[in-house]
């Protein structure tokens, strides 16, 4: 690994501007550059907290904490970031708020505002609403910026909606490049990402569509695999195409499990809804009909059941080159006769791989970090360098 100098020397050779008070929502929506520079930026973080030079940047401020969905690793890892920065995280809790009592998304997203410098937000569970939705907030904002009720205007980082999981799928990038040795030695390695049987229903598309949106940008060789009825999103597998002619890499698509797994440098076996289903679902969830959801949900562990074979397995995993393909998730994974009677990985993999699994979940706070740092910075290697100048220690010892 390079030194944290070396490091910061990349980020001074590269424009910036582009990133500077803007929002993190979707990875398709960054050039190859800036997403370079996140990765880049994460590792410096994750440096100087390793040598015990404080990165903070901030006196004061708040980092607005919007959870819609439940949450551990991104919950907990987006407070992580905003303290490593030096912001205080104030969570919005909706349910004590006004926004029961008709307060807009405008109103709300100003009234949050007035000193906060970040607000991340979750918003996953219904197609079609997380992703407006945080780009309603970002306007609002934006509107009390221009209209000078708000003195600055706080960067939106997506901690997972209907479309993508950036903080999740960036996380897990980091972990390869450290688990292969560098960002240009993923080209050509083959990932898998696999359905994956569970006994839940309504998990969301944002994660598959995250990595398939994501790792066809560096030239890797993504095989998408699924039964029959379990699509994601068209317009990303059209992206993860396009992407692809890019980059050098693939995107293909196959109904058979073994078939991904056979070769494969990565395996990342992963239960989602069907995207079909997901948007009848949030049909029901527009006309208030929960009757409609109930009813839906009981279909849905039906025909998840019909597919109990999709399991990742000791005899899958000797399909994969070498036999020894790095097995990812983003976590919590249904692990058959741990968490639940049958699921999508067998405890004996998911045991070995488990030291793996929590270094990969360790990478999300520092992608975190990463994107507000680059958000509210307006020249990040003069600041990194200050704060490396001034060895400020993180603890005494």
């Amino acid at each position: 690994m390079s030194s944290i100098q070396e490091q910061v020397a990349f980020l001074a050779k590269r424009d910036l501007s582009s990133m500077y008070l803007q929002d993190f929502l979707l990875t398709w929506n960054k050039s190859h550059e800036e997403l370079l520079v996140v990765f880049q930026t994460a590792e410096i973080l994750r440096s100087m907290r390793e040598q015990n030079i404080s990165p903070r940047i901030f006196d004061s401020g708040l980092a607005i904490s919007n959870f819609r969905d439940n949450s551990t690793r991104t919950r907990f890892s987006f407070a992580s970031a905003a303290n490593l920065l030096g912001l205080q995280v104030q969570d919005l809790d909706e349910g004590k708020s006004q926004i029961a009592h008709g307060e807009t998304v405008r109103e709300t997203a100003n009234m949050i505002s007035f000193m906060a410098d970040v607000i991340g937000i979750r918003d996953d569970m219904y197609i079609g609403k997380g992703h407006s939705y945080m780009k309603e907030v970002a306007q609002s904002v934006q509107q009390g910026y221009d209209e000078g009720v708000l003195e600055q205007r706080p960067t939106l980082v997506n901690l997972q909606c209907d479309m993508d999981h950036p903080t999740q799928s960036m996380a897990d990038m980091l972990h390869l490049i450290n688990h292969f040795g560098g960002i240009d030695q993923l080209k050509g390695k083959k990932i898998a990402m696999s359905w994956a049987y569970s006994p839940s229903y309504g998990k969301p598309l944002s994660v598959p569509q995250g990595i398939v949106g994501l790792m066809t940008r560096f030239g890797m060789d993504v095989s998408l695999a699924h039964p029959e009825g379990y699509e994601i999103m068209s317009e990303v597998e059209i992206l993860a195409t396009e992407n692809s002619k890019v980059s050098g890499g693939s995107f293909t698509k196959t109904n058979n499990m073994d078939e991904a797994f056979k070769d494969a440098d990565i395996v990342y076996p992963k239960s989602w809804a069907p995207f079909k289903a997901m948007e009848q679902r949030t049909d029901f969830y527009d006309n208030n009909d929960f009757e409609g959801i109930k009813e839906l949900e009981g279909k849905l562990l039906k025909q998840n059941a019909l597919h109990t074979d999709w399991e990742c397995t000791e005899e899958r995993m000797k399909l994969t080159k070498g036999g020894e393909a790095l097995y990812m998730h983003c976590l919590p994974a249904d692990i058959t006769g741990v968490s639940c009677k049958q699921g999508e990985v067998e405890a004996s993999v998911f045991d070995r791989y488990r030291v793996p699994l929590y270094k990969e979940a360790s990478f999300k706070p520092y992608i975190i970090a990463a994107m507000m740092f680059l958000g509210r910075v307006k020249n990040p290697a003069e600041m990194l360098d200050l704060l490396l100048n001034q060895e400020a220690r993180r603890t005494a010892h």
